[in-house]
């Protein structure tokens, strides 16, 4: 993908409302724009699982960017210079991670680890992802392993998360699902790749369909035989 053709998430300087799935987003909001669909979240645009990584080196972005299947510029309005400047860019986790650890002689990379660390502990509310996590273990006792990540994930503490949502705090059976069908479409396809060739986000969620609801079945189905 060359980089005038780079996927572009936008910090939304006035109220905005998800296309898709009519959330209220409010003001600087992180939005993709989606053509007739208007502006849709970061979680209806299939980027929510992407690690931001602020401007400022130069080196590490570089790394990031070879090493994720997916990424995506993020640009906010400057009132001042009335143009959009970029903010960062958004890429796969391991894919940061790696490039930090090819980066690791550099102290300053150390710093923003720690600093990553600091600001990801402080982003979960544990006894909440360990029941979140444990209601995931029941619903899909087959994931053996996942229900910890899964559960981090979903419930970071920003706009657009699957955990963050009123029917998921209750751990709604089915917004706990949307979390598990998130993890596979991102972990467990070659979905992001997909995105990261300019597949249409529709046309590659039909593409990894399939190998979702087997895994869903798969991973259910150990609760079932054990109900019986």
């Amino acid at each position: 993908m060359n980089q005038k053709d780079d996927l572009k998430v936008f910090i939304s300087h006035r109220d905005s409302t998800c296309g898709e799935c009519r959330e209220q987003l409010g003001r600087q909001a992180w939005i993709m724009l989606a053509g007739e669909d208007g502006a849709l979240c970061l979680a209806c645009a299939d980027l929510d699982y992407l690690a931001f990584l602020p401007t400022g080196d130069a080196a590490l972005t570089r790394r990031a960017k070879k090493h994720s299947r997916l990424h995506a510029v993020v640009l906010k309005w400057s009132r001042a210079r009335k143009r959009y400047e970029r903010q960062g860019l958004l890429v796969e986790e391991e894919a940061l991670a790696r490039a930090e650890a090819e980066c690791l002689a550099d102290e300053e990379v150390r710093r923003r680890r720690r600093e990553r660390n600091a600001e990801h502990r402080a982003e979960l509310d544990e006894q909440y992802v360990a029941r979140f996590a444990e209601r995931i273990g029941e619903l899909f006792p087959g994931c053996t392993g996942r229900e910890r990540s899964i559960a981090e994930f979903a419930c970071r503490k920003y706009s657009g998360r699957v955990g963050r949502s009123t029917a998921a705090k209750r751990l709604d059976e089915v917004a706990v699902r949307l979390a598990v069908i998130a993890h596979v479409r991102h972990a467990e396809t070659d979905y992001d790749t997909l995105l990261g060739r300019g597949v249409d986000r529709y046309d590659a969620r039909r593409i990894v369909k399939a190998r979702i609801e087997k895994a869903l079945f798969d991973w259910a189905r150990v609760r079932t035989e054990r109900s019986v």
